[in-house]
């Protein structure tokens, strides 16, 4: 729902202001009937606040990122008739919306609707091609960016990737008069980028002197979490106005016209020239406009902001996806604990349910702990114990396994079986499974195929095993108790198939792993760059020889949450037949 919006008061009025609204909405990539009804209901709003110009993010008529559905005619078409219905309705409004453009070829676009019609675009012209993006892949470039004079302010459009260099186009928009520059976005997240971006913006506003207004999508798709965060700056880097952190919302924000006419052009050299035509849109100032309430936007903490990233892209998932109740197995551990308790915050406790699955390898203290968890969280428990299956399948390879020792292959079987039981629950009654393992797990190729790496959507598939306890303690002091015991955090990690096991038999001490992993997956570190700080060279040749060695498990994994600033599938692809070994 879009939140804050005041109703209309014709007794309570403002002049003298151009007024901008940047509707954060959370779409849906091909749910062109969905999307449009949300933006319809902000033309509503829109009108009742009396808005000179409305912004809908990037894309907004077909979501982002579609991908290859650009290949598809009709999908093309599709969109051209939403942008028809969206500019009909649009009467007495003045709207930007994201498009895609078909015009010898395809344009990432923004759409400029005034009274009905749609008299402008602007085509995207520096086109992002690493990390998740691939949009030169689909679209042109476009060759111009052009000033819209809006109410009788000169406002320069751009989408995303081009407002972040000062030399970009709306640094050229800025030279050509644009007191205002509106950008439409789908920016998503990672830790850090929030930050990150609202610097960028802020650096924008005092290097051109202008006002600067950001519109952000919001929302999950598939692996990636748009975080909202619109935001509106003025001329010195002051923020005006800003939207809520991982929720739909409309951020209206008042501009002195007073203000804007005085702006001065930009005085950073450049060093592209693209074509700046100003284009008329409408002349007359804005009308008198009711008041708008103050608005109370709270800053989140690092933890905060990822576990309401991790919430809302599990939500998404589930919900755009069709699903309406989930399944995963309660080992008793951390890990399932998290996935657990994201999933009963994102779902509800009455769509969510645990499986505990023992086997001989299982201590009691993991079987308590599942069950207090269970009760805690209020979900269903079932028990499917793994034994009798375990020891069929020993019986049967026994002609074949013969006299060699137990190892590896015995301990898969369990996590096997384990997987084999969820997706039965899966398949007969419609749950998606939710695997639990973490990046470090998955870095390292810490899993096993076909088993705990079985499932459909894997919460934790970006979340290092260090992060996996700060999110815990989160949680528990949100809830303030111990939602997630004790017992469950302070018993060291096993994966228990076999006697004694722990994960420290088999990899690095977490602490010391995901320092390595960070280095060498996230900013592609050498060994001797990290030896060079003082990481222990055991740990960092063990790490990335597990690393190089998993890149074809972690090619079969199911879709994750990308939290940091690269996770392994949309980030970083290796080939799998590769002789390169970083740990030279």
């Amino acid at each position: 729902m879009i939140g804050g919006v005041p109703c209309y008061n014709p007794c309570m009025e403002k002049s003298g202001v151009f007024r901008i609204g940047l509707a954060q909405l959370d779409v849906t990539v091909g749910d062109f009937a969905g999307n449009l009804d949300k933006m319809l209901t902000v033309l509503d709003a829109a009108r009742g606040l009396k808005i000179d110009v409305l912004a809908f993010p990037e894309l907004s008529v077909c979501g982002y990122p579609p991908e290859d559905l650009l290949l598809k005619p009709s999908f093309i078409e599709r969109i051209g008739r939403s942008l028809d219905k969206l500019s009909a309705a649009s009467r007495g409004l003045t709207v930007v919306a994201g498009f895609v453009e078909h015009r010898g070829g395809l344009y990432n676009a923004a759409a400029i609707i005034h009274d009905g019609r749609h008299v402008g675009t602007y085509r995207k012209i520096l086109l992002p091609n690493y990390g998740v993006f691939d949009e030169a892949r689909y679209f042109k470039p476009g060759v111009e960016c052009p000033v819209f004079t809006i109410a009788g302010v000169k406002v320069g459009v751009s989408i995303c990737e081009d407002i972040w260099y000062n030399d970009g186009p709306s640094a050229a928009q800025v030279r050509a008069g644009a007191e205002i520059l509106l950008n439409i976005s789908a920016s998503p997240y990672h830790y850090g980028r929030i930050r990150q971006r609202a610097d960028t913006l802020m650096a924008r506003a005092r290097d051109s002197s202008a006002v600067v207004a950001y519109c952000n999508m919001v929302g999950g798709q598939d692996e990636l979490v748009f975080d909202g965060n619109s935001i509106v700056l003025d001329g010195t880097g002051k923020v005006l106005a800003r939207g809520r952190a991982f929720e739909e919302d409309l951020v209206v924000a008042d501009i002195e016209i007073q203000s804007a006419a005085c702006v001065k052009n930009s005085n950073t050299e450049h060093r592209t020239v693209w074509d700046v035509p100003v284009v008329p849109v409408s002349t007359s100032a804005g009308a008198a406009k009711p008041l708008l309430p103050p608005r109370d936007v709270r800053d989140l903490s690092l933890v905060e902001e990822i576990y309401a990233a991790l919430l809302l892209g599990t939500r998404d998932y589930i919900a755009k996806n069709g699903f309406k109740k989930v399944v995963l197995g309660l080992s008793g551990g951390v890990d399932s604990a998290l996935v657990a308790a994201i999933a009963v915050d994102a779902l509800g406790k009455e769509n969510v349910i645990g499986i505990s699955m023992p086997s001989r390898y299982s201590s009691p203290g993991s079987i308590t702990d599942a069950e207090k968890l269970a009760n805690n969280l209020g979900i269903k428990l079932l028990s499917l114990p793994i034994e009798e299956v375990f020891s069929s399948y020993l019986n049967s390879l026994t002609a074949v396994f013969g006299d060699t020792p137990a190892g590896t292959s015995e301990e898969n079987l369990q996590a096997r079986i384990r997987g084999n039981f969820v997706m039965a629950l899966s398949n007969k009654f419609g749950w998606l499974v939710l695997p639990t393992g973490n990046k470090s797990e998955m870095a390292t190729g810490y899993a096993t195929l076909y088993g705990d790496m079985a499932g459909g959507f894997a919460i934790l598939k970006d979340v290092p095993k260090t992060l996996v306890y700060s999110l815990v303690a989160y949680r528990n002091r949100s809830a303030g108790y111990d939602l997630i015991p004790q017992s469950v955090i302070e018993k060291p990690p096993s994966a228990e198939l076999r006697p004694n096991q722990r994960d420290i038999d088999s990899l690095p001490p977490y602490e010391v792993l995901d320092q390595v992993l960070k280095a060498y997956v996230e900013e592609d570190r050498s060994v001797e760059q990290m030896l060079a700080v003082g990481l222990d060279e055991g740990a960092v040749r063990r790490a990335v020889s597990l690393v190089d060695a998993s890149e074809y498990k972690r090619r079969q994994a199911p879709p994750g949450i990308k939290i940091t600033a690269r996770a392994f599938g949309r980030d970083r692809r290796l080939p799998i037949t590769n002789k390169f070994r970083g740990n030279g």
